[in-house]
């Protein structure tokens, strides 16, 4: 009996469906510079500045961040150029993905 192959979605053409960075929000792309322990990162952000960014307590467990990895921050509303809440982190896959659809800015693009 023969089976039909599945698709496996290595396609270019089809969409992966990952968050991004909502401008009405002023979220941005970020990459983890250093850990600095206490939920604390050091980031590079799209604009170009580094910040210091926190994990929330909800996403205290669940979100494991390493060096190099491909985040989205929003800053604080006061402090603004110093630090900022870290929402999502990519995988390697996805954040090569958006590199090579060229979604991430230069100024951090590092895959």
């Amino acid at each position: 009996m023969a089976y039909d192959k599945k698709p496996t979605g290595d396609s270019p053409d089809e969409m992966m469906r990952v968050p991004m960075p909502k401008d009405y929000k002023r979220e941005m792309f970020a990459i983890a510079d250093q850990l600095l322990g206490a939920s604390k990162i050091k980031v590079m952000c799209a604009d170009g500045k580094s910040r210091i960014g926190r994990i929330p307590g909800k996403l205290k467990k669940r979100m494991w961040i390493r060096e190099g990895d491909l985040l989205i921050i929003r800053p604080w509303e006061f402090q603004e150029d110093e630090k900022a809440d870290i929402l999502f982190r990519y995988t390697r896959t996805q954040a090569t993905n958006l590199a090579r659809r060229r979604i991430i800015p230069e100024v951090i693009n590092i895959y």
